[in-house]
């Protein structure tokens, strides 16, 4: 069990390796090419984007894993997630039409960014694979998956330096990011219907509700713990820009880019972990004590990392412009380590079934840490931003190893 899972993990891991070297690419293009003010503005036209596609989405994957172990099973889990992905476009499309209208000048968007932002947010609405995603881990092709992944990143890469050679504007990047979400969520889908065909007859919204009657409450409980995600991420970026301006955004998320590497192998390490812990309940505990052994020895050796080289890194990707995101970095490298230790913790509460009690346990310090942020960033400048999501992490996997450790009990 802990080889294959960390063989998946290490799939997963090389698509997010050429991801990462990539993004140091087209970030570093994009930083200089737009500058401090004008990259903050683009920061807060893509993360609105992220935050209602993630927001709108369900973590349907963890449904077709839970409920896809025979093939009946599968076909219906399949049908039931597609018909959520529908659900979720539709209502993502209308909520962020109703938003923009409202919001946008609290969001610091000028008029000429509107209509691009709601084109880009429909892009991410329409790329929404958590589906596929979750048919590719179910057969354990995560060596696909990791193709699919990689997409992204050579998209934008590879547009980012047309666009320094063509038309380097906000708007020529929020085309290129688009392009990149569409692209890889039509090769997911691709590899996924050559892995699992989808029996489009099976698409329903009640089939699976029918035959297990705690669907809605897991699938709920997921999601809703997903979007806590996003609120600690893309939303805190929002944040960051209305009250700190849109400079203080870009800089935030040049911070999160390069110090929350280790978030990255986080969430790899659940999603590799998490059929694991389906298949193998008697021996989870077992498997999950491994992994966050490994787990504090990598994240350790990462902050050390950040703390000698962190200034270093920051000017060589994205100029002295941004040297003010060094110190959000390494606590965010912080934070990051933290919920690589709890990744495996969180995998373990989900696959019982407490998809519910992980999302309270996430929910609560998440909320104070949001609700403080304006005396944080008053106090700390960036910083305060990424000390509450080092607060929230520290706190959030303390109480799960609670959890886990009276649940074994």
């Amino acid at each position: 069990m802990l080889r294959r899972a960390l063989t998946n993990t290490g799939w997963l891991m090389g698509a997010r390796g050429v991801n990462a070297v990539l993004s140091i690419v087209y970030l570093a293009i994009a930083t200089r090419l737009l500058g401090p003010d004008d990259f903050g503005l683009f920061v807060i036209a893509f993360t609105f984007a992220q935050i209602v596609a993630g927001f709108c989405s369900f973590q349907t994957w963890q449904a077709i894993i839970r409920w896809g172990q025979d093939e009946g099973g599968r076909r219906t889990a399949t049908g039931f997630a597609v018909a959520l992905d529908f659900a979720a476009i539709a209502a993502g499309v209308v909520i962020a039409a109703l938003a923009l209208a409202l919001f946008a000048n609290t969001l610091l968007l000028p008029a000429e960014l509107r209509w691009p932002t709601f084109a880009f947010t429909v892009a991410s609405l329409l790329a929404i694979r958590s589906t596929p995603t979750g048919l590719l881990r179910l057969h354990d092709r995560y060596d696909r998956a990791a193709y699919a992944d990689a997409t992204t990143s050579m998209v934008r890469a590879a547009g980012a330096v047309l666009v320094m050679f063509l038309d380097p504007t906000i708007l020529s990047f929020l085309l290129v990011w688009g392009v990149a979400e569409i692209a890889t969520a039509v090769v997911y889908w691709w590899l996924a219907a050559r892995t699992e065909p989808i029996d489009l007859a099976r698409i329903s919204l009640t089939r699976l509700p029918r035959e297990h009657p705690d669907a809605w409450g897991f699938v709920w409980g997921t999601s809703l713990t997903a979007s806590l995600a996003i609120a600690s991420r893309q939303l805190l970026v929002l944040l960051v820009g209305v009250l700190g301006g849109a400079a203080l955004a870009g800089i935030y998320r040049v911070a999160s880019q390069l110090g929350e590497g280790l978030l990255k192998l986080a969430q790899a390490l659940l999603r590799a972990v998490y059929p694991e812990l389906v298949r193998n309940p008697d021996t989870a505990s077992a498997l999950v004590g491994k992994i966050v052994r490994i787990a504090v020895v990598t994240g350790v050796a990462v902050v050390m990392l950040g703390l000698v080289l962190g200034e270093w890194i920051i000017i060589v990707v994205a100029g002295r412009e941004f040297v003010a995101a060094t110190v959000p970095m390494i606590v965010l490298a912080g934070a990051a380590s933290i919920e690589l230790v709890g990744a495996s913790l969180e995998a373990l509460l989900v696959a019982r079934g407490r998809a519910i009690a992980n999302f309270v346990t996430r929910a609560i310090p998440l909320t104070i840490g949001l609700l403080s942020l304006p005396w944080l960033l008053q106090w700390f400048g960036v910083t305060g931003a990424a000390l509450v999501i080092l607060g929230t992490s520290l706190v959030t996997v303390t109480a799960l190893a609670v959890l886990t450790r009276r649940m074994r009990g």
